[in-house]
C-alpha cells in the first residue's frame, strides 16, 4: 500500500502561516488595522490579507502613518492600490501631531521625522480603538525585531517589553488583552528579504518603480546615497551626483538610502539579494545607525 505524502513548498508554507495569522486575528479581535506604507513588505502583507478573506473584502481598514516626507512614487502607489482593492484608508499625519504640539520636530541637517511616527501611531490606535495592528516587520531585518513574537503584546502606553512576551508553542497565539492594551501582529515574521522577493515574483505583485533600477540624482552623505529634495537640502560643500540605483527598503526620504544596482526586474533583484551579505536596513537606513540599540529603544516606546 502506497501512502501519499503531501508537502508544501517553502513559499506555500510561509503563505499558509501568514494567512492563518490573518484569519486568527479576524476571529479574535474586534477592531484590527493593517499598517500600510506602500513599501514592499506591507504590499505583500496586503496581498496575503486579500488571499485570506477572498472572495470577501478585507474586513479591516489599512492605515498609513504619514511623515509628510515620503517618496512620491510610493504615495502614488499607495493611493492607487487602496482604490483598486476598495479598502478603507486611514491616514495618521505626523504633521498634524507637530501642529497640535504632540511632538516637536527635530531641526538640523540630519533631522528626520521618522522617530516622530511613534506618537502619531499610538494616538491613532487610541482614537480609532484599534485592538490589533498588523505590521510588516520581519525577524531577519534587525536584531530587535528578531526578538518579536508573531503576536506582540503592548501595554496601555503602547510600550513593548521584550522580557514580557508570550510563548507561541505550536503556533498557538494568545491575543488576550485588557482595555487600552493592544497587540501588534507580524504575519511576515518568519519571512526573509529573499522570500519576499521570490513571492513577489511568483505572485506577480506590482510594486512602486522606486524598487527597480533607475537613474537618480543623489547626494553621498554619511556613507549613504540620499535623494536631495525639499525635505533633504544639500549641506555646504555637498554636490549631487547621478547614479543608477534602486531602493531595498522605503521609509522617510531623510533617512532612507539607495543602493547602486542595475537590477530592473524581480528576477534580477532575487539574484542580487541572494548574493548580498548586508541586511536591507543595516545598509540603507540612517535611523537604525543612531545607536547600537536604536530600533529596540524606539520599539520599547511603541514604534512599529
Amino acid at each position: 500500500m502506497t501512502t501519499a505524502v503531501y508537502e508544501l513548498g517553502h513559499l506555500d508554507a510561509l503563505e499558509a502561516e501568514s494567512v492563518h495569522v490573518f484569519r486568527e486575528v479576524a476571529a479574535e479581535f474586534e477592531r484590527p488595522v493593517l499598517l500600510f506604507s506602500g513599501g514592499k513588505d506591507s504590499i505583500v502583507m496586503l496581498h496575503l490579507a486579500e488571499k485570506a478573506f477572498w472572495p470577501a473584502r478585507i474586513p479591516f481598514p489599512v492605515m498609513h502613518v504619514d511623515t509628510g516626507h515620503n517618496f512620491p512614487e510610493v504615495l502614488e502607489y499607495r493611493d492607487r492600490r487602496v482604490a483598486e482593492m476598495g479598502v478603507q484608508l486611514v491616514i495618521a499625519s505626523v504633521q498634524e501631531s507637530i501642529d497640535s504640539g504632540r511632538v516637536r520636530e527635530q531641526r538640523g541637517p540630519r533631522a528626520s521625522r521618522n522617530p516622530l511616527q511613534t506618537v502619531t501611531l499610538l494616538d491613532a490606535i487610541e482614537k480609532y480603538g484599534f485592538d490589533a495592528a498588523f505590521g510588516g516587520a520581519r525577524r531577519d531585518e534587525e536584531k530587535a525585531r528578531a526578538k518579536e513574537r508573531v503576536f506582540s503584546f503592548r501595554d496601555e502606553f503602547g510600550q513593548w517589553d521584550p522580557k514580557n512576551q508570550r510563548p507561541e508553542l505550536w503556533s498557538l497565539y494568545n491575543g488576550r488583552h485588557a482595555r487600552g492594551e493592544h497587540i501588534r501582529v507580524f504575519p511576515l515574521s518568519n519571512w526573509t528579504e529573499l522570500d519576499i522577493w521570490q513571492y513577489i515574483g511568483r505572485e506577480r505583485i506590482p510594486l512602486p518603480s522606486i524598487y527597480f533600477a533607475h537613474r537618480r540624482t543623489l547626494v553621498a552623505r554619511d556613507g549613504m546615497l540620499l535623494w536631495p529634495c525639499a525635505h533633504l537640502p544639500l549641506l555646504d560643500g555637498e554636490q549631487t551626483l547621478e547614479a543608477t540605483v534602486r531602493y531595498r527598503t522605503v521609509g522617510d526620504v531623510t533617512c532612507t538610502g539607495a543602493v547602486e544596482s542595475t537590477a530592473s526586474t524581480v528576477e534580477d533583484i532575487v539574484a542580487e539579494v541572494a548574493a548580498t551579505r548586508l541586511t536591507e536596513r543595516g545598509a540603507t537606513r540612517a535611523d537604525d545607525r543612531a545607536s547600537e540599540a536604536a530600533m529596540e529603544d524606539r520599539k520599547r516606546e511603541g514604534y512599529f
